[in-house]
């Protein structure tokens, strides 16, 4: 599952790092640490150059795959070697030489060095968003022939706006892992003591607006409703609350923005006024990830926009309750934000690499039931389950899915059900997305730090300044 740290580091510019690429580049290769004694690439070969045919299990085929759990996720680790484990009974010749990189998993300088040196492993991590990335560097393979309902039985139930974001010109190149989308993260406690009801999630801004000023009320420094507007996360949320009115950041050619718009007003007007005019925002602004979560895991915020995994972050490393929080759908529902991560495989693998790769993909992370989904095994190790995520499952894969996923739940789902029972479709982020969300940023801050800020000013200039970082691409 993804954690949350991974997001947090997504939301800083890649090309912000570049200065030191070169540096990282050279020094890649010590990076990573084997979960197997060796790191040796040779493939025997043997098998069909067919790609629609199976894997023959006689060929001998070495993976090596990043980010495989660290140490000090002994849980995760465990049950990754255990999957590695399973895995070699169906195929016994294939070694999976398990990468666990020092920090972050997917370090965003680390990631572009990596691509630019041609030094990432064979099956290598990716965020939905670094497509792009990966294809102008010539990174990885399209698996298109390789993925079929033989290979990766489930795939007819995987949802095709997960797997269309790993597309593109009608050819796939990644498998997912994991997605979420973003809702409007509530404290039940402070709902209940507002006289709120923590089962109904407000859906639309006016009710958001309401409810906020109901929670400022209880005092003591409680405030409504809290939003980013620093680190890039202002522009994101910006984002993810002109989807769910139904507007669009970019237009369809990707090419000009789209946001300076009466729904691109609401957003920011929305925000004005709860902030100033009925003071439900609290006075501290310029917030950015990490901000939220503490204020409304010490009961300090009554909501906020977020994706599910934030929940198990303020649980883990914030001491809170997991049944203190619930979740309902985006405000307005018309879209949302959605993202993710993948795993790529590196261009120039071998047939038999790439037929043993996607083997372990669909067994660790889209079988239901087995690898990640073993709900069973997760409450038996003492990890979480129960959040509505990973959530690209359709059709019966859902079905099994989710019953699963109830039957041991390491938490109270019914407070995720209004969230669950009302999907919202999702929707990419914008192309350039951190210069993006930089600019935005600034619309943002504006709005909750200056009660007389010009709201048709700081759309005209963020969308002037848009349209030039879209000219560059």
């Amino acid at each position: 599952m993804r954690s949350a740290g991974f997001r947090r580091i997504r939301r800083t510019d890649r090309t912000a790092a570049a200065a030191i690429v070169t540096v990282l580049a050279l020094t890649l290769a010590a990076c990573g640490t084997s979960s197997s004694s060796s790191d040796d690439d040779g493939d025997s070969g043997g098998g069909s150059s067919d790609p629609s045919a199976p894997l023959d299990p006689k060929a001998k085929v070495t993976l090596s795959i990043d980010c495989m759990p660290p140490a000090a996720k002994a849980a995760e680790l465990k049950e990754w070697n255990e999957d590695v484990k399973e895995f070699n009974k169906t195929y016994p010749n294939v070694k999976i030489n398990g990468k666990s990189t020092p920090g972050q998993c997917l370090e965003p300088p680390r990631f572009t060095a990596m691509l630019k040196a041609k030094s990432q492993p064979d099956v290598y991590y990716t965020y939905f968003t670094d497509l792009q990335q990966v294809l102008d560097n010539d990174g990885a393979e399209d698996i298109s022939a390789y993925v079929n309902d033989k290979s990766v039985p489930a795939l007819k139930d995987i949802d095709p706006n997960v797997l269309d974001v790993l597309k593109q010109d009608g050819k796939l190149y990644g498998l997912p892992t994991s997605n979420y989308t973003m809702g409007l993260l509530i404290n039940r406690k402070l709902f209940e003591q507002a006289g709120l009801d923590p089962n109904s999630p407000p859906t639309t801004w006016e009710d958001v607006r309401t409810a906020s000023d109901k929670l400022a009320e209880i005092g003591g420094g409680v405030s409504g409703f809290g939003e980013y507007s620093a680190g890039n996360n202002g522009g994101w949320h910006f984002t993810a609350s002109i989807y769910g009115l139904g507007g669009e950041v970019v237009d369809s050619t990707g090419k000009k923005a789209a946001f300076n718009t009466d729904l691109g007003k609401q957003v920011l007007e929305n925000l004005r006024t709860m902030r100033w005019d009925d003071d439900s925002m609290g006075k501290t602004q310029l917030l950015k990830w990490g901000d939220l979560q503490k204020q409304i895991a010490t009961d300090k915020l009554g909501m906020f926009l977020a994706a599910p995994d934030d929940i198990t972050y303020m649980v883990q490393q914030l001491g809170a309750k997991y049944e203190n929080f619930g979740m309902g759908p985006i405000p307005g529902a018309k879209a949302t934000l959605f993202g993710g991560n993948n795993y790529m495989i590196k261009k120039g693998s071998s047939p038999d690499k790439i037929k043993a790769a996607v083997a372990w993909q669909n067994f660790k992370f889209l079988t239901p039931g087995k690898g990640q989904f073993e709900w069973d095994r997760s409450k038996a190790d003492k990890l979480p389950v129960g959040l509505p995520q990973p959530n690209f499952w359709l059709g019966d894969s859902k079905a099994k899915d989710d019953a699963l996923r109830g039957e041991h739940a390491t938490m109270p789902v019914e407070n995720f059900k209004p969230f669950m029972d009302n999907p919202v479709k999702g929707k990419a982020e914008p192309p350039k997305a951190q210069e993006i969300y930089k600019i935005l940023d600034v619309a943002m801050s504006g709005v909750l730090t200056n009660k007389d800020a010009d709201v048709d000013k700081l759309l005209s200039t963020a969308e002037k300044q848009v349209n030039q970082v879209l000219a560059t691409q």
